[in-house]
């Protein structure tokens, strides 16, 4: 039979000029160690001991004074169909936005410019939590026009996912703004468990992205794929996206939180996006 893994080899023994030790020794130092307290370092070698957690990620991180719901799409168009699917967008999704009955609010519309082709990217507010989210969606399988669009958008689609998010509590809450303007969408795939980790970095970090007014919003994942966080930027074009980002690197800390980051992602992919015409985030 093999030796176990976790045993020392008698040649170590010698060169560590110790005999092999007896179950009689093992037993006795257990009993010795055992009066001392829970904290000794004989214990610490078996037994490992976590704190539980007392709050979930989505009540350490995200805004307590608001309990506003994020939904975003990504609805991936046949590249013959996309003209025809942002037409079709654009006539029946601001009525939703408008229509006061509907606790959801459109925050941005997209297409993606650098990235995966030929997809369009929509992010939506739900302002009341769960509770607006199903009253929205209860509310819109008795419209009839809605019903409609989705069965023609169906026939222009390959495929779409979405994902229920939360807003980071240091981030700026996304607010309509002028354009024209290109938009960044940076998602982050975690390690499972470094989400508070990601959080405090980032609460110091966000203040070196701010002198531009380029940080739109930061948002992390709570139904869909978890462990996924999406930071949104707005530039005013390619080359004011480079010069931000260089910026950035000549301040003192943002190396900093670089360095403690990056080791905690598994995946990270970037979308340069351009605004659709109905967009609140031109």
């Amino acid at each position: 039979m093999a030796p176990r893994l976790c045993s020392i080899s008698a040649a170590t023994r010698r060169l560590m000029g110790r005999p092999k030790p007896r179950a009689g020794d093992l037993a006795a130092a257990a009993r010795f160690y055992s009066k001392d307290n829970e904290g000794s370092w004989f214990r610490s070698l078996f037994v490992h001991k976590v704190d539980p957690r007392k709050d979930a990620h989505s009540t350490l991180l995200s805004k307590k004074e608001t309990s506003n719901l994020y939904k975003i799409q990504f609805h991936n168009v046949k590249p013959e169909c996309l003209d025809a699917y942002n037409s079709l967008t654009e006539a029946v999704l601001p009525k939703l936005h408008l229509d006061e009955d509907y606790p959801c609010s459109l925050v941005g519309n997209w297409n993606t410019w650098y990235g995966e082709q030929d997809q369009a990217v929509h992010l939506w507010r739900f302002s009341g939590g769960y509770p607006a989210l199903m009253d929205c969606m209860n509310k819109l399988k008795n419209n009839k026009e809605y019903l409609e669009f989705r069965k023609e958008r169906s026939q222009m689609l390959l495929s779409r996912r979405n994902q229920m998010l939360l807003e980071f509590s240091f981030w700026n809450e996304p607010q309509p703004r002028a354009g024209p303007n290109i938009y960044e969408l940076r998602t982050y795939k975690l390690k499972p468990g470094t989400m508070i980790e990601w959080g405090n970095n980032w609460a110091r970090a966000i203040k070196y992205r701010q002198e531009n007014q380029e940080a739109v919003g930061g948002f992390f994942s709570q139904i869909g794929e978890l462990y996924v966080v999406h930071h949104l930027w707005a530039y005013k074009d390619l080359q004011s996206r480079e010069e931000t980002r260089n910026a950035a690197w000549r301040k003192r800390g943002w190396d900093q939180n670089v360095y403690y980051t990056v080791p905690l992602v598994r995946h990270m992919e970037s979308r340069i996006m351009i605004p659709l015409k109905i967009s609140p985030l031109q």
